[in-house]
């Protein structure tokens, strides 16, 4: 008796092997990046763009006018900080711009170069061959000719190459197509887009901008240090600033009868320092254009002057200082002027803060200004006198006067007064304070921007790719022939595809009469025999 051995059971299959920790964190990349470059996700981002910019528009920035937004502050003194946390005062450098610019800028790339190469692909394949069914097409139709095939299919070709078609023919059928630059106009688009994002962020890296305000009869030079607000790219060096000297002669501000300014213009000299300047006008869409270097006017006020006599004979005439506008309907200006060098030691300097009304009424025992041209220029002064703290190393405004210091008692009241030009406010010891008069100052821009000729030419070529887009079309033709029953003529299949159009039957409609006219001139002509008929 044999004993046989129990079965064996099969073994069990190994498990799948799972992916490693690599591979799942590679293809999670993959998928994600695959994300990012869509379309789709790149007209999210155009979006998030605009709307990022729309603050920009709605608040005052500081790279525009660092004085609105100090008087944006001075009359919103809660919401402004907030707002500036925020970088809604410099929205288009804030890290939250630079964010989606920058996350739209790998989109656009990873989106628009595979497509770029896939469209050299197909400008260069011939037209792909006829379908089976062509009367399954959205546009087709029939015709019948007693003209032999080829001859039939000559007379296609002719017409469609009147269109400016590109005609492929195969046997017993022909392909044509055209409107290629529909798809290379919205790929101009889309590369004009980059271009013009590329343009943007050169002018930031390589840019330069400073704000500074000018009194007549005064200038100042490219220079970081005698600008009020100044701002650079990362990659801008103090030796890279082009070497110009501004001076302002005259500045003339114009008004509507609503009192709403019509024109700022001023007559300037420019030129290298050292150097005898060139004279110019300039106004707010008129800048100064010197090799890519900008001059603008961005606003204007007044400088109201003073002669100030100290008891001892120390006398400082017709010294000037910017005021800033409080009221842009009135050009009500404050500011203050800071006179160390009147006083005999520390302890006794001298401080003016002061109202400017270029028409100035009184009303109730108050200045105020009815009209923003300076028809009856008057100021309301403060004296102080006392510690001004300009050595204590703590910053202060040039238009202000350290408020902590009056608190402390370091500056003390001395006089006030309401003064119209030639009138003078006398302290009780002696000193002699005399409004003179006042002279205009203008808000000037200095802007170095190597991205501007780039921008313009993206722009342009942004426009060229959108009209592209919009005007053509990419249309493609297919012809199919073959033999009619019964009297040896032809049957001519004809249909076509058409993207980017409305009237796609109506212009398939004036193809098919036109190949009914052309096949019946041909017959009547008498039946010329193709050589590709057999």
């Amino acid at each position: 008796m044999t004993v046989s051995a129990p079965p064996r059971e099969a073994a069990a299959p190994p498990p799948p092997a799972r992916p490693s920790l690599g591979a799942r964190a590679a293809a999670r990349l993959l998928r994600e990046w695959r994300r990012l470059t869509a379309m789709r996700t790149a007209i999210v981002l155009l979006f998030l763009l605009a709307l990022a910019a729309v603050p920009g528009s709605l608040l005052p920035q500081r790279s525009l006018s660092a004085n609105n937004v100090t008087l944006y502050f001075r009359e919103h003194p809660d919401l402004a900080p907030v707002l500036d946390r925020l970088y809604l005062f410099d929205v288009f450098s804030s890290p939250w711009f630079a964010a989606v610019y920058l996350l739209l800028f790998v989109s656009l790339i990873g989106c628009v170069l595979p497509r770029a190469m896939e469209h050299a692909r197909a400008v260069r394949a011939a037209p792909p061959a006829a379908p089976r069914h062509l009367l399954r097409l959205p546009d087709a139709g029939e015709l019948t000719t007693p003209l032999p095939a080829g001859t039939a299919l000559d007379v296609v070709e002719e017409e469609l190459r009147v269109r400016r078609y590109r005609v492929v023919r195969r046997e017993g059928e022909l392909s044509a197509e055209k409107g290629h630059l529909k798809e290379t106009g919205n790929l101009l688009f889309h590369l004009s887009l980059v271009a013009l994002l590329l343009g943007l962020a050169g002018g930031k890296l390589w840019g330069y901008e400073g704000s500074i305000l000018v009194t007549e009869g005064q200038g100042f030079c490219n220079s970081f240090q005698q600008y009020d607000t100044y701002s650079s790219g990362a990659l801008v060096d103090s030796g890279d600033l082009a070497p110009l000297c501004v001076d302002l002669s005259e500045f003339r501000a114009e008004y509507e009868p609503d009192l709403t300014a019509s024109s700022f213009t001023a007559d300037i000299s420019y030129g290298p320092p050292g150097e005898e300047g060139r004279a110019t006008t300039i106004g707010v869409n008129d800048p100064l254009r010197v090799d890519g270097e900008r001059v603008y006017v961005t606003g204007h006020g007044f400088s109201p002057t003073f002669s100030v006599t100290r008891p001892g004979g120390t006398a400082i005439t017709d010294v000037s200082v910017p005021f800033l506008p409080a009221d842009q309907t009135t050009m009500a200006s404050e500011g203050a002027l800071k006179l160390p060098d009147l006083g005999t030691g520390s302890d006794d300097q001298l401080a003016l803060e002061g109202f400017f009304a270029p028409t100035g009424v009184v009303q109730g025992g108050v200045l105020t200004s009815v009209d923003p041209r300076p028809l009856a220029p008057q100021v309301a002064v403060v004296v102080y006198e006392g510690y001004l703290g300009l050595d204590s190393g703590i910053p202060q405004s040039v238009y202000s006067l350290d408020a902590a210091q009056i608190d402390r008692g370091r500056l003390t009241e001395a006089g006030a007064a309401n003064l119209s030009v030639g009138e003078s406010l006398t302290l009780d010891d002696g000193t002699t304070v005399t409004f003179t008069g006042y002279r205009e100052f203008a808000a000037m821009q200095y802007s170095h921007d190597p991205g501007q000729g780039w921008v313009l030419g993206a722009a342009i070529a942004l426009l060229l790719g959108l009209l592209g887009m919009l005007l053509l079309r990419r249309e493609r033709v297919f012809a199919r022939v073959t033999p009619r029953p019964g009297d040896g003529g032809t049957v001519l299949t004809v249909a076509s595809l058409t993207r980017g159009s409305g009237e796609n039957g109506l212009r398939f409609a004036a193809l098919s009469d036109d190949l009914t006219g052309a096949l019946a001139a041909r017959t009547a002509n008498g039946p010329e025999v193709s050589p590709r008929d057999p």
